[in-house]
């Protein structure tokens, strides 16, 4: 049960402007920073008055509205957000410098989500980081060592500093997009309301915020989804050669079928010689099934039920064998091999297994300037307008295609495996260092993610099946990952990088994928 609306792998990034001063901190180094917000005026916040830097506008604000930035932060301990907001809050409200020195301790006037959002645009003020401005302004030499043996311990302590931001930053994205996925809800209910003519009321909308559970089981209710799944030969074909050509491993055992959809791997289990499948599903669509099921005369050995395999109990004590068809985008998206796992540490009898067995995740180069020039260089003129803005919306969606084998630059890396029957929950979320070796002299444009899935265990003629692009296309297409500014490389060379796969917080069927290439560092949404 991998397939999902192609509008999901984008996300909605895009509405959320205010992040990307984080995002351009992932992608620049601290010295090219350095140099933009030199030589960039500064508006000072209390009055007209155009500054060279930001130290001249701390200098400013203290000579001539009183006002000494660096204390305030320190006096209410403000983070990375805190300081935003209050710059925010401050340029907004148009407030007397004055008021920042009287404040209480709690609540700050700025607390409101709504000041995350710049009022001046590529504002310097908010791309500095409050702790090198307490460390800069420290009252004595200690606070800001620049020499000597504590050089080093300031230097990590900024680097874990700015580990800490990023992490923020991509909660702050969890949380948006939560906000966002309400909001859709509660447009959805108001379109109902009006085609019905029902006014609309807090109970209806209460009702439309469903959780993300609701909502997902929801969209495989759609005959759509199941259609194009039947139709993937290789998906389908795969599970169905797996079962038919190794019966001696379903002879006369109990199944378990989670996330059974249509019923087809009940079926095929039970053709292959199964004594009982036991199929489970939470969507609407099990009801099809269950017709299905009893067209094909197989009802006597097929028992379907309704429901999350979490919040159900089976008939039967354990079970021999689980199948499932759990893969989503890039492997993981959907995490529906959580459920997966659930069954298989309360259901699964000793000596038994969960097929597939066997699952790899590989990175490829890919040089595709084309398709770079179409979706990040194209905002840079827009009928004669810059929009390059929008590329800090745009590059952190991932997008989910057809790959074309002949713009791969690099030999395929596994960057992780996954043995189904041995895997804990925890061990999803990972980060794997990788190697890239590079084909072909060019630009790097992007990085495309795929999967390979095996059934291997006690299996006389074992079947396997790729989603990569050099292979039979499927539903699931590849997962690319696209690079703000393409990077130059040459054949024979390695392309060293580092991966962390993480689900999102806020909607945990999502992903969040962080790339780090030479001195670059971008995070991804997968939803």
């Amino acid at each position: 049960m991998a397939e999902y609306t192609d509008a999901h792998a984008g996300g909605a990034a895009k509405d959320m402007p205010e992040l990307s001063d984080e995002d351009e901190e992932q992608w620049q180094c601290m010295d090219e920073e350095e140099e933009e917000e030199d030589g960039q005026p500064v508006s000072c916040l209390f009055c007209e008055r155009l500054l060279s830097s930001v130290a001249a506008t701390l200098q400013h604000c203290t000579a001539e509205h009183q006002v000494n930035l660096v204390d305030v932060i320190r006096k209410h301990s403000l983070d990375d957000y805190g300081y935003i907001k209050m710059i925010n809050f401050v340029r907004s409200t148009k407030c007397d410098a004055s008021c920042l020195m009287g404040l209480p301790d709690a609540p700050l006037p700025w607390e409101s989500e709504a000041f995350l959002r710049p009022v001046l645009q590529d504002d310097p003020l908010l791309q500095t980081d409050p702790e090198e401005l307490c460390d800069t302004q420290g009252s004595s030499a200690s606070s800001c060592p620049s020499s000597g043996p504590g050089s080093h311990d300031a230097t990590l302590l900024r680097a874990q500093a700015a580990e800490e931001r990023a992490r923020q930053s991509e909660e702050a994205l969890s949380r948006a997009m939560d906000d966002l996925h309400k909001l859709k809800l509660l447009a959805q209910g108001l379109v109902l309301n009006a085609e019905t003519g029902r006014p609309g009321n807090l109970g209806t909308v209460a009702e439309l915020r469903e959780d993300e559970d609701e909502a997902y089981f929801s969209s495989y209710g759609h005959y759509g989804i199941h259609e194009e799944m039947l139709k993937d030969k290789v998906r389908t074909e795969s599970y169905r050669d797996f079962m038919y050509r190794n019966p001696e491993v379903f002879r006369d055992k109990v199944v378990l079928d989670v996330g059974c959809g249509t019923g087809i791997l009940s079926m095929f289990a039970a053709r292959a010689g199964a004594k009982k499948v036991i199929a489970v599903d939470q969507s609407e669509i099990i009801y099809q099934a269950m017709d299905i099921v009893r067209s094909n005369q197989l009802e006597d050995k097929i028992t379907l039920i309704k429901g999350r395999i979490e919040d159900i109990s089976l008939p039967v004590e354990k079970v021999d064998i689980i199948i499932s068809e759990w893969m989503g985008y890039f492997l993981l998206f959907e995490s529906m091999l959580d459920s997966v796992l659930y069954a298989r540490d309360l259901y699964l009898a000793d000596g038994g297994s969960v097929y597939p067995d066997l699952c790899n995740i590989s990175l490829a180069a890919v040089g595709d300037t084309q398709k770079h020039r179409d979706r990040i260089a194209f905002w840079d003129d827009v009928y004669g307008f810059n929009m390059a803005c929008m590329k800090k919306a745009v590059v952190p969606e991932a997008v989910v295609q057809e790959v074309n084998a002949d713009t791969l630059i690099s030999e395929p890396a596994v960057i992780q495996t996954i043995d189904c029957n041995r895997v804990c929950l925890s061990e999803l979320e990972f980060a794997s260092d990788f190697c890239l070796k590079i084909t072909n002299t060019t630009d790097c444009t992007a990085v495309v993610g795929y999967f390979d899935i095996f059934f291997d265990k006690g299996c006389s003629d074992k079947v396997m099946f790729s989603t990569g692009p050099q292979v039979t296309k499927t539903h699931w297409k590849q997962t690319v990952f696209l690079l703000e500014r393409p990077i130059p490389v040459q054949a024979g060379e390695e392309l060293q990088g580092k991966i962390t796969v993480r689900k999102n917080k806020k909607d945990p069927r999502s992903l969040l994928v962080t790339l780090e290439l030479r001195d670059r560092k971008q995070t991804y949404l997968l939803q």
